[in-house]
Parts: C-alpha cells; structure tokens; sequence
C-alpha cells in the first residue's frame, strides 16, 4: 500500500508524478528544483541560493509526511556542473550536521527547467 504525500509549500509536480510515496515507513521524495512555490519562480542568484531553496522544498515535503532530515537515509544530487560540487556541498552540509545519510552527486548534461540542481531523498519514518 501507497500514500501520496503532497505539501503545497513545495512546488507542484511538472510531470506526471507525485511530491512523495510513503510505503511501509519508508518515504520516497521525487527530485527537487529551486522553484520558490511562494512566487512561483526559480531561484537562480547563485548555486547556493539554489541548493539552498531545494533544500527548503525537500523539507516542506519532509514535513508533510511528520519526518525531518533527521530521517533521510540517503540522498541523489544531480548537477549540470561538478565544477559547483564545493558550494552545493558546503549548503547540503548545513542540513546534515550529524550522521549525514547516504548520497550520490552526479554530474549531468540537462536538469529540468535548465536549473543547475537537482536533489531528491529516502526517508524512514
């Protein structure tokens, strides 16, 4: 059995799948871009305003099924550019003081909406 968990903090999906799928405690949060769902804008200024929004999406999603990042096991970062991997790093840190869960960051040639990031994360609740 699957649950649907949607926040409308964090922006609508742009293709046909959900925010998030909770299944047997485990939660599995789609890929996230910096879309500010406020003004419904991408956030652009810099890599770390970016990662910093994603950031802030993945949480809203958290939020909305009653985890935190405290709960992330493991995360996938896409980047259009490794030459950016310190700056996306240094903010994903702020997010995982502790026991940081498992990740993989790969560079890719074309994200959605032509952002430079993209993260996405599994959840135990």
């Amino acid at each position: 059995m699957k649950t649907i968990i949607n926040s409308p903090k964090a922006p609508a999906p742009i293709g046909p799948y959900s925010q998030a799928v909770l299944s047997n405690s485990v939660l599995y949060v789609s890929g996230q871009i910096p879309i500010d769902q406020a003004t419904g804008q991408l956030v652009s200024t810099s890599i770390e305003d970016e990662t910093r929004q994603v950031m802030k999406n993945l949480s809203y999603i958290l939020e909305a099924a009653g985890a935190t990042f405290a709960n992330v096991l493991k995360c996938s970062i896409f980047i259009k550019d490794m030459g950016q991997f310190a700056q996306i790093n240094a903010v994903y840190g702020e997010y995982f003081p502790e026991n940081p869960p498992a990740r993989e960051t790969v560079e890719v040639s074309r994200l959605p909406k032509d952002v430079s990031v993209e993260i996405s994360c599994i959840a135990q609740l």
